[in-house]
């Protein structure tokens, strides 16, 4: 019988009532002890790692949660990771990243009601990723609503909806049904012996243009010493140049040492700098284009790979790299 590890960090899955809201109060033995039916699966153990609302998990954290993902499963055969659903897309995203080379599985999951609810969807959620775990795909993946997504791909698409997750530019990579797990697109498993590559870079932001965004807000960024952007551009890539011209601003950004990632505002496909006028305008060293990529996943390999060199061009070719799906085939 395989040896799972549940790492609770908090989120609403564990919450009950506070005093102003919900707030993380359950340990994460707690939370399993809402699968009573658990040990027919699997041998489970739990630890807390965190307590928190996961709006104030940010690299600091993902670095204690990579950690301890990768010394349990020096001794165990998977691990599920309990999150706090507003942040879990980032942080399956950065864990895919830091975890290279993984042959075991790290699967996250948490829930849109506290699992002490009645209607809680928690429970579920909780078991599916058990099951996910035991059926011993290696990768990082987010799993929720019966549906397993790469850990580079999950996007949460709604507040309240139990269905909060969509895999974004690639199908999903497995369901559970009354079959139990079935896995139609797992990730890929990388020759190459497993690291834990923790190094973030948090000084990483990310820009959401609008029709008449300022071009000083780029010369900003500068000022505060910031080492990578993303910019959700228009369309496929559209920056605006007439008038409040962002284009040399874009190139001065790049001269500074500046690591420019673009990324689509739009949920689905690809960017693609070369296809209008604008983006021709450019240099091609000037910024990088995202691919497919979703936000989450291009903004924290922007940080990880500034952690791991601190080269913005190497960088700007890690980024260009299909490490752990988060690129599709072009």
């Amino acid at each position: 019988m395989k040896r799972i590890k549940l790492l609770a960090t908090g989120g609403t899955i564990a919450s009950g009532e506070g005093e102003h809201g919900l707030t993380p109060s359950l340990t994460a033995k707690g939370v399993l002890s809402y699968l009573p039916g658990l040990s027919s699966m699997c041998h489970a153990e739990a630890e807390d790692i965190l307590y928190l609302d996961s709006s104030n998990i940010q690299p600091e954290e993902w670095r204690v949660i990579a950690r301890a993902c990768a010394d349990t499963l020096a001794d165990y055969d998977g691990v599920v990771v309990t999150h706090g659903t507003d942040t879990m897309a980032y942080t399956a995203a950065i864990l895919s990243f830091m975890l290279q080379g993984l042959k075991k599985p790290v699967v996250l999951t948490g829930s849109q009601l506290p699992i002490t609810h009645l209607m809680s969807d928690g429970r579920v959620n909780l078991a599916n990723a058990f099951a996910a775990a035991c059926a011993g795909y290696p990768g990082v993946y987010l799993v929720f609503n019966n549906k397993i997504i790469a850990g580079t791909r999950a996007f949460k698409v709604r507040s309240m909806g139990f269905d909060a997750f969509q895999s974004v530019n690639a199908p999903y990579a497995g369901e559970v049904d009354a079959r139990g797990v079935r896995m139609q697109f797992p990730l890929p498993v990388r020759d190459q012996p497993f690291r834990l590559c923790e190094r973030v870079c948090p000084e990483v932001c990310l820009i959401k243009l609008i029709p008449g965004t300022n071009p000083a807000l780029l010369d900003a960024l500068v000022a505060l010493r910031y080492r990578g952007v993303v910019i959700e551009a228009f369309g496929v890539g559209g920056f605006h140049y007439l008038r409040r011209n962002l284009l040399p601003r874009l190139e001065a950004l790049h001269r500074a040492g500046i690591v420019v990632v673009v990324t689509s505002q739009c949920l689905y496909d690809s960017t693609d700098l070369e296809r209008y006028e604008v983006g021709a305008q450019l240099s091609r060293q000037a910024v990088v284009a995202a691919g497919d990529m979703t936000t989450e996943a291009a903004v924290t390999k922007l940080m990880w790979a500034l952690g791991q060199t601190d080269d913005p061009a190497q960088a700007a070719r890690i980024m260009q790299e299909n490490l752990c799906g988060e690129i599709g085939e072009a």
